[in-house]
């Protein structure tokens, strides 16, 4: 292993290098090299400064996620000792920023006495993004040097900001200009300092006057995160640690921060973001594919099916500067589809989020075109046409005579069964599914489904292609609905039983996102369509034929006209946007409740989320045994990503692993032995549930 620090002295400055690919993380090698360097450069009198900086293209990415939990985070030099010890140097250091500094590497940045960034330079403290705060120092340093008010936007939201920003703020001293060599740049101000004979800095030397924080400042900052904060202590933790930088001396601030940092490092909610920051890098490996395979090249890209999808799959590929062909079987249909994405632009530039010129630039990387051989040069070609299976496969036949060889063909089915799909080809090896989620160009998930026969090539191909669009790709094996969809069915099942029961959809709807949930479950039916849920009920009925109450409430609106938002009512009310509760939908559901002999009753908020989530993890544990997933983490990123789980609860297999298997599978039984026959239908567990319950196992492994 090499060292992971790079020393060198000349003309008087002591150069420490960090060179530990690819983020050059703060592990305790890397600590320990840290200190190895600044006590010899301490030493060394032909050492004037110190210059810290990185042979990576990034300066630091932070602590090493991985030793969290383990002997090694607090292992001598721990990086909260070791960043006093820079700040305590008695030779003026200062941080070359190179490129991204984010976490740890900026509170290592912070500690140094001069900072110089390049002005491609990104500066972020994200760990509340892992449920945590800054542990180092940054909460004491940051509004001692910027101010408390952009400390507070910075760690609360964990987003980082670029160098001017960061020069604006006091955060960084200098700026290389833009076409300047960088070590050049950073050398000659080294070199500055050291001839002026500029001071070693510390913040222990500034305070912050309580007198320069406006009355209610802090809890009128609460009051304006409170909503998109909610479940997450790690936002309320910062501004407490904030609030005590104002007013106190530097160490009293150190040791509020470094106690609040170690209480929430033991919250559900740290261990459910940091399991998801695991999950999304360990989606990326496929168990047997040898991530060494060659990719196929994608350049341009076909689409069938200008809709709502389709336009809206064309615009996720030209953010990514990737050509796109947008074909449709009319002029008409075309021009529909290539209206909305125009509109979807004007309406970025017009918001501020996207200025004219690169709206154009992107626009004009979509062709729209009535003319099917136009796919024949394309790398990849996606079907976004209806959810039929017979026209899909129809499609595919058409599309194997004319795609070039090697192209991939995707569909973006979202519950066929691809292989059916793949067979009406003659290279099922070239198809996968692309199952992007509406709208396309904004939600993260991709499910990447593999087909019996998809090539690895394709399937790893697929994979990349999901993080360049600045997805998340989750692979799935084929089934019905595949992950998120197949999973959606007893969550959704149970919340419309729950209204044939007595609830009613405001009630089922509260209840859950009380729990988390983004949207409840009769919000989601009523924005997606009622007829959307309708259709894809279709064609199995034999799967829910000896549950007469099966879909019930949601057939009974659909033969209405009641499609939900789009219709002005489904399960709500609807003037614009505004959702307001319908009485003639809890009528409705006592009448057909009458009919069935389903006996209404009071319904507690406890029961409803037991029965929508409780279901929802079993399912997740079929998936798991029968290989449709690799990883209980691949299920939950899709549930975060795409059906509005809540992150701070970590997906509903995390969720189950925090609460235990024995909860989950006693929760079940409960309802198996208390609903009757629906019960004895519906609730019984899975054998892997129940295995775990039994061991006291975990689904995460």
């Amino acid at each position: 292993m090499s060292d992971p620090i790079q020393y060198r002295v000349e003309d008087g400055l002591a150069f420490l290098t960090m060179d530990a690919p690819p983020v050059n993380s703060l592990g305790q090698a890397m600590r320990a090299a840290l200190l190895d360097g600044l006590q010899q450069a301490e030493a060394d009198d032909n050492v004037d400064a110190i210059v810290l900086g990185s042979s990576q293209r990034v300066f630091c990415g932070g602590a090493d996620i991985s030793e969290f939990g383990s002997p090694r985070f607090l292992a001598e030099p721990d990086l909260f000792g070791l960043l006093n010890t820079i700040e305590a140097a008695s030779k003026p250091v200062i941080a070359a920023i190179n490129g991204f500094a984010l976490g740890g590497g900026l509170e290592l940045a912070l500690a140094c006495d001069y900072r110089f960034a390049a002005p491609t330079a990104r500066l972020g403290l994200p760990e509340v993004n892992l449920g945590l705060i800054p542990g180092a120092g940054g909460t004491q340093r940051l509004p001692r040097l910027a101010s408390v008010p952009k400390a507070l936007d910075m760690i609360t939201s964990g987003k980082p900001i670029d160098a001017a920003d960061a020069l604006a703020h006091g955060i960084v001293d200098a700026v290389a200009g833009p076409d300047e060599d960088f070590a050049a740049a950073v050398t000659a101000y080294a070199r500055t300092l050291s001839s002026e004979d500029a001071p070693v800095r510390s913040c222990n030397d500034i305070d912050i006057d309580p007198a320069t924080v406006p009355d209610g400042f802090f809890d009128d900052f609460r009051a304006g995160i409170a909503r998109k904060t909610q479940g997450y202590p790690a936002p309320e933790a910062a501004i407490q640690a904030i609030e005590a930088a104002v007013g106190q001396p530097f160490a009293e601030g150190l040791a509020r921060e470094q106690a609040l940092f170690f209480e929430l490092g033991e919250t559900p909610q740290a261990r459910a973001l940091q399991h998801l920051f695991f999950a999304e890098r360990g989606s990326r490996k496929i168990p047997g594919l040898d991530p060494k395979t060659a990719r196929r090249d994608i350049n341009t890209v076909g689409i069938v099916g200008a809709g709502t999808m389709g336009a809206g799959i064309a615009m996720c590929f030209a953010n990514a500067g990737i050509p796109v062909t947008l074909v449709e079987i009319s002029d008409q249909a075309l021009e529909r589809g290539l209206g909305r994405i125009r509109a979807d632009y004007d309406g970025r530039v017009e918001r501020g989020r996207l200025d004219a010129d690169q709206r154009d630039r992107t626009v004009a990387l979509i062709e729209g075109t009535t003319d099917f051989q136009a796919l024949s040069h394309v790398d990849l070609v996606i079907e976004a046409v209806f959810e039929d299976l017979a026209i899909k496969i129809e499609l595919f036949e058409k599309l194997d005579g004319v795609a070039r060889t090697g192209a991939i063909l995707a569909t973006n089915t979202s519950y066929q069964d691809v292989d059916r799909i793949a067979a009406a080809t003659n290279r099922p090896r070239d198809v996968v599914g692309l199952h992007f989620f509406s709208p396309a160009n904004i939600m993260r998930l991709l499910e990447v489904v593999r087909g019996a026969h998809t090539a690895d090539d394709v399937l790893l191909t697929a994979l990349d292609l999901g993080i360049r669009l600045k997805k998340v790709p989750v692979v799935s094996g084929v089934c019905h609905g595949f992950i998120g969809n197949r999973m959606l069915e007893p969550y959704s099942r149970e919340a419309a039983r729950l209204l044939l029961e007595g609830a009613t959809p405001a009630q089922v709807d509260a209840a859950l996102t009380s729990f988390g949930f983004a949207m409840g479950i009769f919000a989601v039916m009523d924005l997606a369509g009622i007829d959307v849920f309708w259709m894809a009920r279709q064609g199995r009925q034999d799967t829910f034929a000896d549950d007469p109450g099966y879909g019930a409430i949601g057939d009974a609106l659909y033969e209405l006209g009641r499609y939900g938002q789009k219709t002005g009512r489904g399960f709500y009310r609807y003037e614009g946007r505004d959702r307001s509760e319908d009485p003639e939908v809890v009528e409705l559901a006592a009448k057909i409740a009458g009919k069935l002999g389903i006996e209404q009753r009071e319904i507690s908020e406890q029961e409803i989320i037991e029965r929508c989530v409780y279901p929802l993890i079993d399912e997740g544990a079929r998936i798991l045994e029968e290989g449709i997933a690799y990883r209980s983490g691949d299920i939950d990123l899709v549930w975060v990503n795409g059906y509005g789980f809540p992150a701070w609860r970590g997906g509903p297999m995390q969720y189950a692993d925090e609460i235990g298997a024995r909860t989950v599978l006693d929760g079940m039984r409960k309802y198996r032995d208390s609903l009757g026959d629906y019960g004895q239908r519906w609730f019984q567990p899975s054998a892997l549930l129940q295995e775990l319950a039994t061991d006291g196992g975990r689904f995460s492994r």
